[in-house]
């Protein structure tokens, strides 16, 4: 069953290659939306699909990659939309 979710993430999590990782390890679950970098410091991931995927996602967001430190991760439901042809950073 496909899901959607939105994930903000704190902590030292810009600069440190946040977005970069979040895509390859996006597509690697076989997840489709972006992430983007927000000017209060944190980052936004808007991910969909197989539960599971995003279950392993929210995971890995809690840890970040090399470098980051995340201190806060906040993950919410919202409606599928079915319109993100893959996981992309945007600018």
């Amino acid at each position: 069953m496909t899901a959607a979710c939105q994930i903000i993430v704190r902590g030292r999590v810009q600069g440190v290659g946040f977005r970069y990782h979040a895509q390859r390890q996006a597509s690697r679950f076989g997840l489709t939306g972006y992430v983007r970098n927000l000017r209060d410091g944190s980052v936004e991931m808007v991910c969909e699909g197989e539960e599971a995927s995003l279950d392993k996602f929210r995971h890995w967001a809690a840890q970040g990659p090399p470098g980051a430190s995340v201190t806060e991760i906040k993950s919410r439901t919202i409606p599928v939309k079915s319109t993100y042809p893959r996981f992309s950073v945007e600018y």
